[in-house]
């Protein structure tokens, strides 16, 4: 099986970038609206509440937006900017799709699901758009994966037999 990247296209990291501009906005607003309603001596704490939310949630999209997982004979191979992990196929039992619903939004992500039964994300397979092939098209080439090496045909290559 040749090696395969699945990561986030030019756009998706784009929109990404975006989103991340726009929780900054929000928590720039939010910080700058508390200080001028607080007293002096409490807006210090809800400007440093608001820091490090947004530090956290910059970090998350982040990694979110540049992670990737590399799809080899062996396993996966997951890669984000803060950390790397492999896993073999027969520790993984199943892919499957999750939705998440916030109060004015969808997005979908992928998950894969271990013998002990963690689940852990796919970097690289998330959206926010319903019908989006591109997530498709990765959901079904990481099945296609995890079928073929539970089938052993890790070692073979993939050709049509000589008669």
């Amino acid at each position: 099986m040749p090696e395969v990247w699945i990561r986030l296209n030019t756009a998706d990291r784009r929109r990404n970038w975006w989103w991340t501009g726009w929780l900054t906005l929000v928590c720039a607003g939010t910080s700058v609206a508390v200080s001028l309603v607080e007293p002096e001596e409490n807006h210090w704490w809800w400007a440093g509440g608001c820091a490090i939310v947004w530090l956290a949630a910059v970090v998350y999209m982040i990694n979110r937006g540049y992670g990737r997982t590399l799809l080899t004979a062996q396993g996966m191979a997951f890669r984000t900017f803060f950390s790397r992990r492999r896993l073999p196929w027969v520790e993984i039992v199943r892919v499957e799709r999750r939705s998440h619903t916030a109060r004015s939004s969808e997005w979908w992500d992928m998950r894969v699901v271990l013998v002990g039964g963690r689940a852990l994300a796919v970097p690289g397979a998330f959206t926010s758009r319903r019908h989006d092939h591109d997530f498709e098209r990765k959901l079904a080439l990481i099945e296609d994966y995890l079928c073929r090496a539970a089938a052993g045909e890790e070692a073979k290559p993939r050709s049509t037999p000589r008669h």
